[in-house]
């Protein structure tokens, strides 16, 4: 559908867009400038010119007729660009719905903008369900009620996460006097974004939904409608505590400055990830009964990365509930990122309601608050619910078991021209991902034009060869594998027959014991990852198809006398002992 808006928005503002004055200095960290100096895309900028149209079909649906009908004298926003009062629309753009009106500018922008900045709109269902988390973890009443305070959305884009909010707000504040309900609005909802025309195009679509409280304010009363949405960096910090902060931030690696680093210490482990600095940010920002509810990617809860965020959460404001989105594709970039809604609250909580989102809601478990930095055991099924409890309860890991994890250092297209189809002295044979599909470490013929690197760096025989026996694991599986989890054993005899070396491509994770003795050998430990429960204590922890050597180091282990008994296990009978491991007490 925004593709569809998109193309309306240019056929009708034909002619008639908006004058590409320059936006001046934003002071933000994140802009939308591309190559254009406004950094408004021609397509974004017609987008900019239907609106004034749009917006006088809006009144005048609500009955108003004047100065009201002209955007520019009925909502105290600018636009930062020129934009046309006078601009055609045809009836598809009348009729919008205000979150299509956002979408669509969204949609508008350059691909490469939304990319580098992590752009992107929020679906309404997402955006309404959201907020029903929110209600009910402020433990609100079913009918529409007064906001109960502040609702801030610091990366608010064109409004998205506000309408549900503003939208109750209004309809439980109807016997009140409405110019005293206009006036007060900017008291309980609170947009900041860093781009200048996203915040006019929110600023208009909430002012939108003002439009009927304003026609019921007899006409000498009448002011033009508040702008809740303002320019600025969603990260500064606010004298202004919050009852609610809504997210759908932008994500991606950034570089902070040595104060911005400084600031965001106690949650950062190694580099900063934008959505991750949201979030601790917004957490800050509340109040005693504050909640946060943020639509996110998942790997919060399991990456290295995120370590001290986790902890810092748990601290603050513990996860009250997570839903976990079943269509990757409609929020994020990638088809790879799983996405969640989650809620966390200042008050004390000791669950976790998970859920998942797809045609409709479905209730997996209730689990224990997790506090600590280590991933978060969460069930992304209800049959996987023991196996979570389980596993949170465990207090061993394959780290504290004696193995180290590591990712293949062979990054293919860094090397392209070091890779051959045939054996030398000089070179060392590749492993790739595809060579251990099945379990069985094998030769996939579709590599075979690159299975030999040239070990030409000094460094090279330090850092790109292996040359002892390993357990290898696919990092990354394509959506439709049964299982995520696939091992290969690289034995000595494995590594004879590719002349003593390999090296391992890095969609491979490598596997080695840290000591002489450990408590599973090579072979044991490959049975065990195969097995049908690893496997979804694996997915317990991670819902993405990629699984990293931090995730692969903190799969949670029983104690090591009971792993220790699994060297002599095979077939059904380590499926039955690995099972019962991770069975919780009394089952």
């Amino acid at each position: 559908m925004p593709d569809l808006l998109v193309s309306a928005a240019v056929s009708e503002a034909a002619g008639s867009a908006p004058s590409m004055r320059p936006l001046g200095s934003r002071g933000s960290r994140i802009d939308v400038t591309d190559s254009d100096p406004t950094g408004l895309t021609p397509t974004a900028a017609a987008v900019l010119a239907a609106i004034p149209a749009w917006w006088r079909a809006q009144a005048l649906a609500a009955g108003l007729d004047g100065r009201w009908l002209d955007v520019a004298e009925a909502v105290k926003a600018s636009p930062p660009v020129d934009v046309p009062r006078d601009s055609p629309l045809t009836g598809s753009w009348g009729s919008l719905a205000p979150e299509q009106v956002g979408a669509a500018y969204v949609e508008a922008l350059s691909a490469a903008v939304r990319a580098r900045h992590g752009r992107h709109y929020t679906p309404p269902a997402l955006a309404a369900h959201l907020w029903a988390l929110v209600r009910k973890a402020l433990d609100l009443p079913p009918a529409s009620q007064i906001l109960p305070g502040l609702v801030r959305d610091p990366a608010c884009g064109a409004g998205a996460l506000l309408l549900p909010a503003l939208r109750e707000h209004l309809r439980a504040s109807y016997d009140v006097d409405p110019a005293l309900v206009l006036a007060g609005l900017p008291n309980f909802v609170e947009g900041v974004d860093t781009d200048p025309a996203a915040v006019w195009v929110a600023n208009v679509v909430l002012a939108a939904e003002m439009l009927p409280t304003l026609a019921r304010v007899p006409v000498a009363l009448r002011k033009p409608l508040p702008a809740l949405a303002q320019v600025g960096d969603g990260l500064t910090v606010t004298n202004r505590p919050a009852r609610v902060v809504v997210i759908n931030p932008p994500y991606g690696r950034v570089r902070l400055s040595p104060i911005e680093r400084d600031r965001y210490a106690h949650v950062l482990y190694g580099h900063a990830n934008l959505y991750g600095l949201f979030m601790a940010a917004g957490v800050e920002a509340l109040d005693d009964e504050g909640v946060l509810a943020a639509l996110v990617p998942t790997s919060f809860t399991s990456g290295r990365y995120f370590s001290n965020l986790r902890a810092y959460l748990g601290r603050e404001a513990a996860m009250s509930a997570i839903t976990f989105v079943e269509d990757r594709s409609g929020v994020f970039s990638s088809v790879l990122q799983e996405t969640c809604l989650a809620t966390f609250e200042r008050r004390k909580r000791r669950k976790t309601r998970v859920t998942s989102l797809g045609s409709s809601e479905t209730t997996i478990a209730t689990v224990k608050v997790q506090r600590t930095e280590d991933p978060w055991f969460l069930p992304r099924r209800s049959d996987d619910a023991a196996v979570a409890a389980a596993a949170s309860a465990v207090t061993e890991s394959l780290a504290s078991l004696g193995w180290r994890a590591s990712t293949g250092p062979l990054v293919w297209n860094r090397r392209s021209e070091d890779l051959y189809p045939t054996w030398g002295p000089t070179r060392s044979h590749v492993i790739w991902a595809a060579d251990l599909d099945g379990g069985v470490l094998h030769r996939d013929p579709a590599r075979d034009s690159m299975r030999y690197l040239a070990l030409t760096k000094p460094s090279d025989l330090k850092v790109m060869v292996l040359d002892k026996p390993a357990v290898l694991v696919q990092r990354t599986t394509a959506p439709e594998q049964a299982r995520r989890l696939i091992a290969a054993h690289l034995s000595q005899d494995a590594l004879d027959a590719r002349h003593g070396r390999v090296t391992v491509e890095n969609h491979v994770n490598v596997l080695r014991p840290t000591g002489s003795d450990p408590v599973l050998t090579h072979e044991a430990m490959t049975r065990v990852l195969a097995t049908k429960t690893l496997d979804r204590v694996i997915r317990c922890i991670s819902g993405s198809v990629a699984v990293s050597a931090y995730e692969l180091e903190s799969i949670p282990m029983p104690h090591r006398d009971l792993v220790r008994r699994w060297n002599d296990l095979e077939g059904a009978a380590l499926e039955a002992a690995v099972a019962a491991a991770y069975r919780p007490l009394g089952d």
